[in-house]
């Protein structure tokens, strides 16, 4: 792994709203470089733009102006049909809600992002999603549905969907958000052992004791860039002292 590659190159980038007449900018010249392996905090007030930036980083939403170049593509010009192709194959999602479909079991919820990859045989995607659900110790859970499951239980099987398609980058979006202390503080867990196994995180958190599990933190105001600084870190573990991440949740 090259960790000078840049995954992300944001140069420029602005959206703008308009809304019954009304013209609103989300965000307004956000330049930013994210480096391979690197785990990167946004923070900021709500309104600050956080949710708009992370729209456009998943290409779920295009920059009204500037240039997004995506593991040395330049994307922010694709149509929707190329967009969610690439987002398939280079980007996973980590969500407050979870997101997952109640229907589905566990491991089929974690094969979604693989339906549609081509490059795979039925055998490899079954391997590999035997491989991401152990890796967040939910392989014992794999023909259990949603609703079996703890919150906590959820994010982890949301966490194992964001990496088995061996993404680019991983965002998540306030992935504590929906969970009581402990099992947010697991989950900070289980997503900084992800980015020591080597991946490349971008999350969204309003919570400064989350933030400071990242490298770096980039702050948000009014839609612009105030601040991308170091991370003064501390160990996740340190976030609590209570019984492990496996009997837990």
């Amino acid at each position: 792994m090259n960790k000078n590659e840049t995954v992300i190159s944001l140069q420029g980038i602005a959206k703008t709203f308009l809304t019954d007449e009304l013209e609103t900018r989300a965000l307004d010249d956000i330049r930013l470089d994210i480096r391979r392996g690197e785990f990167v905090a946004v923070s900021g007030p709500s309104g600050c733009g956080k949710s708009s930036l992370l729209a456009i980083l998943g290409l779920l939403d295009s920059p009204s102006s500037g240039i997004y170049e995506l593991a040395g593509r330049r994307v922010d010009g694709l149509d929707n049909r190329s967009r969610a192709k690439l987002r398939n194959r280079e980007i996973g999602f980590v969500f407050q809600a979870f997101n997952l479909i109640g229907d589905l079991s566990v491991e089929d919820n974690v094969a979604l992002p693989l339906t549609y990859r081509d490059d795979l045989s039925r055998a490899q995607r079954r391997e590999r999603v035997a491989e991401v659900l152990a890796q967040v110790d939910m392989g014992h859970r794999a023909r259990h549905y949603p609703a079996q499951l703890s919150g906590g239980q959820q994010q982890r099987v949301a966490i194992a969907r964001a990496l088995v398609g061996k993404p680019s980058l991983i965002l998540a979006d306030e992935p504590t958000g929906n969970l009581d202390s402990r099992n947010a503080e697991l989950v900070m867990q289980l997503l900084a052992d992800v980015h020591a196994a080597g991946a490349t995180l971008c999350m969204v958190t309003h919570d400064p004791r989350y933030a400071a599990a990242a490298q770096r933190t980039v702050s948000l105001f009014d839609g612009r860039v105030v601040a991308d600084v170091p991370t003064q870190q501390h160990p996740v573990h340190q976030l609590s002292s209570r019984a492990p991440a496996k009997e837990v949740l």
